[in-house]
């Protein structure tokens, strides 16, 4: 199971959080005038890698605010929680499992 460190409430278990998908997707500004495949695309076309992966989660339980989380898809270790609306942290996946 996961522990979650929310920003307003502190480390709390994983069941009090909803996966909300993958974060940092951007919505195309005139979506009217992209092509049909665009725009399923962005709809519908995810990442799913193997190691670092940044996805939405919700205190649902808690505080039911929106938090984005920086984790490894492998070993589910989290590298960083922080609030929607901040940039996207990069880690050199190596430094980050040290």
């Amino acid at each position: 199971m996961l522990q979650i460190t929310c920003p307003w409430c502190g480390p709390r278990n994983e069941t009090e959080f909803s996966f909300g998908g993958e974060s940092h997707i951007i919505r195309p500004v005139r979506p009217e005038s992209i092509s049909d495949r665009d725009w399923s695309d962005y709809q519908f076309l995810r990442e799913n890698p193997k190691g670092t992966h940044y996805e939405r989660w919700q205190h649902r339980f808690g505080c039911r605010q929106w938090i984005n989380v920086a984790r490894d898809t492998l070993s589910h270790e989290i590298y960083s929680v922080y609030p929607m609306g901040d940039p996207k942290p990069v880690f050199d996946r190596k430094e980050a499992l040290l």
